[in-house]
């Protein structure tokens, strides 16, 4: 059966962020991850996953102001800079962490920027990237984030637009992050990509679909899909990035299932 990490940013809100870390690991997970982790030191957040034994499995590449509206800069020209730099703190911040896997959000799409030139950059900055990841030891990951409910105009908005990036760049540090809500929201037949591109797959995410809820509450057959996973011998984790429609641990009725 997959591996599953509970995303502290998503589940445990019950709690302050530092005590999110000893529920997941009481709960039953064995790996964490969550949005950003720069608001806290590096060494501060190691202390924290070594007390409740857990593992760092992914973060975010800083996204640019995420509160002026910034999801990423990685395909917008004039940042790249700015997006270098950013890749350099996450590595930082990954080597202090045992962390091996790093998400670049693509950014949205900016007004007067044609397709051609946001690609350009994506691809140039993205290039860069997974030298610098690869050198460190590190998978730099990219998401297609639905743009019909959670990301309205943000860029790398399909599966498809995210495999064939992967696909023209063909760096081995350089992986897709599957989250199977965004990819149903976009209409995929999660089933069909499973199959097509597990290879190229570095890391997948859940959460049902229509409600971004727990498993179990919408139309996705996650049994099915991690039934799946396990005949194609998939190895890596699977982040648990939903919304609890309850509180977090009577939301994990699945998870106790699957392990259990």
């Amino acid at each position: 059966m997959p591996r599953f990490a509970a995303n502290l940013s998503f589940l445990f809100q019950e709690v302050d962020f530092p005590a999110r870390f000893e529920k997941a690991a009481k709960a039953g997970f064995r790996g964490v991850e969550y949005l950003f982790p720069y608001e806290w030191p590096a060494d501060q957040l190691a202390q924290w996953l070594s007390s409740a034994g857990l593992e760092q499995v992914l973060f975010n590449v800083l996204p640019g102001d995420w509160g002026a509206g910034d999801r990423g800069i990685a395909c917008h020209p004039g940042k790249e800079l700015a997006f270098r730099r950013s890749v350099d703190q996450a590595l930082e911040y990954a080597t202090k962490l045992g962390c091996h896997q790093l998400h670049a959000m693509a950014g949205l799409a900016l007004p007067g920027v044609s397709e051609d030139q946001h690609e350009a950059v994506f691809l140039k900055n993205l290039t860069l990237a997974a030298e610098q990841c690869a050198s460190a030891g590190v998978c730099l990951l990219i998401e297609p984030i639905n743009s019909r409910i959670d990301m309205p105009g943000y860029w790398l908005n399909s599966p498809e637009k995210a495999f064939r990036i992967q696909r023209v760049i063909n760096h081995p540090a350089l992986q897709v992050q599957l989250d199977l809500y965004h990819a149903q929201v976009m209409g995929a037949d999660l089933f069909s990509l499973i199959k097509q591109y597990l290879p190229v797959i570095g890391h997948f995410q859940i959460a049902d679909f229509p409600g971004r809820n727990e498993p179990g509450t919408g139309d996705i057959d996650f049994p099915s899909l991690f039934a799946q996973m396990d005949e194609m011998f998939y190895s890596g984790w699977i982040g648990c990035e939903y919304r609890p429609t309850v509180n977090t641990e009577t939301s994990l009725h699945w998870f106790n299932a699957v392990k259990g």
